[in-house]
């Protein structure tokens, strides 16, 4: 451990994270940003992924961000992105937080209005990506069969006097 005092709460990419979180877990908590891409930003920026983030340096943190945003600048392979072969762009790109939000929707609103299969089963709010709908999937809908109710008979009834 340096000999820095710890902190509590740190604020990477805008995502607040716990100062007890191993640095990779922490910057794991950015939106877009999964192990795999947390790992290989820590290896890039020189940070040890298992130390405490309540321990690094605001250098640190300023060289984890820098990697974060232009992760092609750095050496990071293209396919650790999240964004391969842009429609728009034709490009790699990793997008972010707000960024990563807003073209997942647009994505999605083009495929229906384009009316693909995936805009088709999003529009009708059914299952996307092949699985099952036979018996996940159901909240909200009719549930089971609905059984007749059991008539009493006159003969059958153990009814007294």
């Amino acid at each position: 451990m340096s000999s820095q005092e710890f902190r509590h709460i740190i604020r990477i990419m805008g995502a607040d994270s716990s100062g007890t979180l191993k640095t990779s877990y922490a910057v794991k908590k950015v939106r877009g940003i999964n192990m795999s891409l947390s790992n290989a930003v820590l290896k890039k920026a020189g940070v040890n992924p298992d130390l405490r983030v309540g321990f690094i340096t605001d250098s640190d943190i300023a060289k984890i961000e820098d990697v974060i945003r232009d992760p092609a600048k750095y050496g990071i392979p293209s396919w650790l992105y999240n964004r391969q072969k842009d429609s728009e762009t034709g490009k790699d790109c990793h997008l972010l937080t707000a960024e990563l939000i807003y073209k997942v929707k647009t994505d999605i609103d083009q495929d229906k209005e384009i009316r693909s299969w995936r805009g088709y089963r999003h529009a009708y709010n059914l299952k996307v990506r092949g699985q099952r709908t036979k018996c996940t999937g159901r909240a909200g809908k009719a549930l089971g069969v609905k059984k007749k109710t059991l008539q009493q008979s006159s003969s059958g009834s153990t009814g007294g006097k």
